[in-house]
This record gives structure tokens, sequence and C-alpha cells, in this order.
């Protein structure tokens, strides 16, 4: 099976082509870029071939592609490769807004494609160990989440609002949602959130405190700020603690590591050693592509955590508790 990669704007491309790399079966073998010297240097890296036209991509031989431009990029590439009759891998969050979500979802169930989003934390051995203790009933009924997903700052085009969509909110609380939805089948029902920009000068937001209540009375806190200093020794974290009515269970996603000390590059580094839940991911699509023609993390998954971050930003502005209405 051939797969094309469309953009290296996204850092997890990096983790996603070394895990196409390493099934004997797929075969990564063309790489878009509007970055073209980015692309060039890609395909040298990986050892396939880069091709400036996406047009031109889409009409070779490639079964599936995966897409990691910018999140404002999403919709056109997305809806592309859904009419060339592309499956497809789309990095988080899914859009920028709910309209061009629901506009891809919509096209890829027209034309026959896999649209699949790239929520990796579900891979994490750990989070899927969380989730059968969880349904199992050890800890009873879960009455309220603490969760937080800090982060470094990345800068780039992810602190340019036009292209992201927003800061740190659009980029963190994606990822905790995913895994409470997955765990639970729950909904959110109303979001309060206060939003703020006070580590760094940039015109996004950095910080934040964000509260739901889902449907069924779960009461979740979500801490999806850029609060680690440049000096953390990894781009940040998933802590959860989930609270029930027999016990509490408390999980840390990134917590199986080693510390290196690295005089080399004058830095200090937490080296996981659990299995890498990007590969996780990269094998779930290409198991879903190649037997079970539907994707395990669809394109509703990715719409219904877009939508309470759009809510957060939306309670934020008017400082109130924002209900989220769905047809």
């Amino acid at each position: 099976m051939k797969i094309g990669m469309i953009s290296f704007a996204h850092m997890h491309a990096h983790s996603y082509a070394e895990g196409l790399n390493k099934h004997t079966d797929v075969e990564l073998a063309y790489i878009w870029d509007d970055n073209a010297a980015r692309g060039q240097e890609m395909a040298e890296k990986y050892n396939c071939v880069f091709i400036a036209d996406l047009d031109k991509l889409l009409e070779t031989d490639i079964e599936a592609v995966v897409i990691c431009s910018e999140n404002v990029n999403h919709k056109e590439q997305v809806i592309k490769a859904a009419k060339a009759k592309k499956h497809i891998l789309c990095e988080k969050p899914l859009a920028t807004e709910i309209k061009d979500a629901e506009a891809m979802i919509q096209t890829c169930e027209d034309e026959g494609v896999i649209l699949q989003v790239a929520y990796p934390v579900r891979f994490a051995p750990v989070m899927e160990k969380v989730k059968e203790t969880i349904q199992s009933g050890a800890i009873g009924e879960v009455l309220a989440i603490n969760a937080t997903n800090h982060g470094l700052m990345p800068g780039g085009w992810f602190i340019e609002k036009e292209l992201s969509g927003g800061g740190s909110a659009t980029d963190h609380i994606v990822h905790i949602m995913d895994v409470i939805r997955w765990i639970f089948k729950d909904e959110v029902k109303s979001v309060y959130a206060e939003l703020d920009t006070r580590f760094y000068d940039i015109d996004v937001e950095d910080c934040g405190m964000v509260t739901l209540e889902l449907e069924s009375g779960m009461i979740v806190s979500i801490d999806p700020s850029w609060s680690r200093p440049k000096t953390y020794p990894t781009w940040g974290n998933v802590v959860m603690h989930f609270v029930g009515t027999k016990g509490n269970l408390s999980v840390d996603a990134f917590k199986q590591h080693s510390l290196y000390y690295n005089d080399s590059e004058e830095k200090i580094q937490e080296l996981p050693w659990s299995e890498d839940m990007d590969e996780g991911l990269i094998n779930d699509f290409i198991h879903c592509v190649k037997v079970n023609g539907n994707p395990s993390i669809t394109g509703t998954d990715g719409l219904r955590t877009l939508e309470v971050v759009k809510a957060a930003y939306q309670s934020n502005e008017l400082k109130k508790a924002v209900k989220l209405d769905r047809v």
C-alpha cells in the first residue's frame, strides 16, 4: 500500500513518517509541502519522492494520505484528497471552524473514503488500561475529572491565529476531550472557560482553565496551558485524575521515561520507553484502510472536540457558561 504525506508543517509529521517506514507492506511514496525546501529535505530523509504540485500527488497510485499542514489548510486538503478517492488521516484539530469540519465529513462520506483524526493518546497503553479499569466499574461511577494538557509554547504558525485558529486552547483541549469521549461515550452539555495570555508576548492565548458539564452530570476541568518553561525536558503532559464513587484513579500518559542528561546538546531530555502512541495511531490507520474499511477515530469525533473548543472561546468572550446545542 502506497501512502503520501501532505505537509510537514506539524511536528508530528516526523513520527508519523517514521511509523509508516517501519511497515514492510507499506510504502511512504510521496511528499507534498508548500515549503518546497522542507518538502525536498523530508523526501530525502524518508527516502521517497517530493512532488511540488498537490494535485499531481493526488493523481498518483497512493491509497491514502496523512495530512500534517497548518490547521486552517485541513479543510481544502481533506476535501481535495477525498475527491481523489484517497483515505485520510488528518492531524488535529480537524478544522478551525465547525462548518468546515462538517463539510469535510460530508465530502468524505459522499466519496466513500475514510476520514480518521489524529488522536494518538488513545493508543498509549496506559490509557487503554485506564479505559478498561473504569469500564470494569473498579472505581464506581466517575463523578469528576481533573485534567491537564500542559505544553511548551510551540511558536511558528501555532501562534498565528489565521493559520492555527487559536492558541493553547485550540492546541490542547481536544486531546483531553477525545480521551473522555472515548472512555465514557458521553458528550459535553455546557462549557465555562477563562483564557488569557500571561506567559508570552503573543497574539493568542497561552493559558486558561476550562470547566465542562457532561450530559451524564460529570464535571470536568481542563488546564490546556502552554505553561512549560523552555528548559522543560519534554513537550508537555497528559495527566488525568478520575474521582469515582468507589475510588480514585490517576494517570500520567508520559510517565514512563528515562531522564537523559545530554551534555553534548546542553539540555535534559525525557526519553520515553513505553510503546509509541504515534506509531500506534499509524498502525491503526493502516489497519482501518486495509481491513476495517471504517475509521476507529471518526470525523465526528473530531467535530465534537472542536465544538468544545469553539464553545470555550465563546464562553471566555461572554464571561458565562455556554450550552452546546447539537442537531
